[in-house]
């Protein structure tokens, strides 16, 4: 389905990658560039510029992000895995993108307009805490996505946005200077990237600090299971394994014997909630051992991150020097000098 396709995803470095992130973005990501032409996963530095002021903690952040999808499997002789910022293309492109994209259009950014919402219900200046890096967001995100000619684009629900920006100004451009240059991507949807629960029962998100990190330490990873949020049934009362937090984790690290037996005894009646936080702590241990381990090696060797990473940059530049070098003549009527 994607042999012929060039597939892009990028992850902004602002957290810890909880397991949220790994089944509704990594895991899925990571099968479709095993399936793809060609891939692009990029670390979205310069997207977390706009909101974190701390360059140690986005340094820190795009080392773990990094490490997390070495660890559970990405392939990058066939994925380029590469930082945002070491892309410089992709600042051309982004000035050049804002001379063809209306106002309007960066208005209706949802990111944007939660923020004015905000502001106007405090009775505060619309544009209160609002900077043109929060603004210009999603001519950044197009410059993202049109450089490497992506087709398609894995985002949940929230993010569809930007892949539909993206095509509004890819389609302004090539209107306005009567060039096909620049791709249309499609946004492929991953449902289950707002379906992981957190200890709360919401979408696990750092933003409500219900998360649990992928890699968690042993104890603090014993200590966020433990703290699952669950109803008062007792352990002999009949529970229902679709709305309960622990099972609809437990689907993701389990075999299918092992959640079948957990749906049976949960519906019969024959499992108590702190029975199934240990079988879910167990599954999460079983499942990521190996992973952790190739994870805190990489960790404990920035310099091999490193190289990586100027890999993936590399690679990926052959196909942004192309695209910039096409725009670039058709906007200014001359390559880039550089």
């Amino acid at each position: 389905m994607y042999s012929e396709k060039t597939v892009l995803t990028g992850i902004k470095p602002t957290g810890t990658p909880h397991l949220g992130n790994m089944v509704g973005a990594v895991k899925p990501v990571i099968e479709l560039s095993s399936q793809a032409k060609r891939a692009y996963v990029f670390i979205a530095d310069l997207h977390a510029l706009n909101a974190v002021r701390d360059s140690k903690a986005i340094n820190r952040n795009t080392y773990e992000i990094a490490a997390t999808f070495l660890a559970l499997g990405l392939d990058t002789t066939k994925a380029a895995l590469f930082r945002q910022s070491d892309i410089p293309e992709v600042y051309a492109l982004s000035t050049l993108l804002m001379n063809v994209t209306g106002k309007g259009l960066m208005n209706r950014s949802h990111a944007y307009k939660a923020v004015v919402d905000r502001n106007t219900e405090k009775g505060d200046d619309p544009d209160a805490g609002v900077n043109m890096g929060l603004f210009t967001y999603p001519t950044l995100m197009a410059a993202d996505i049109l450089l490497y000619n992506a087709d398609v684009v894995p985002v949940g629900q929230d993010q569809k946005q930007h892949v539909e920006f993206a095509r509004d100004i890819s389609g302004s451009f090539n209107h306005i200077y009567n060039k096909q240059i620049l791709s249309m991507p499609e946004p492929v949807i991953q449902e289950t990237a707002n379906a992981i629960p957190g200890l709360d029962g919401r979408k696990m998100s750092k933003s409500y600090d219900n998360y649990i990190p992928i890699f968690a330490e042993p104890g603090q990873l014993k200590k966020s299971v433990m703290r699952i949020v669950t109803d008062s049934k007792l352990p002999n009362e009949p529970k229902d394994p679709d709305t309960s937090t622990i099972f609809q984790l437990y689907q993701n690290f389990a075999t299918a014997d092992q959640i079948a037996f957990m749906r049976s005894s949960f519906v019969k009646g024959k499992m108590g909630y702190g029975d199934a936080k240990n079988l879910l702590l167990e599954a999460i241990t079983v499942y990521l051992e190996k992973p952790r381990e190739t994870y805190e090696t990489l960790l404990a060797q920035p310099e091999k991150l490193d190289e990586i990473l100027a890999q993936g940059a590399a690679m990926a530049r052959i196909s942004a020097k192309r695209t910039l070098e096409k725009v670039t003549k058709a906007m200014l009527g001359r390559s880039p000098s550089y």
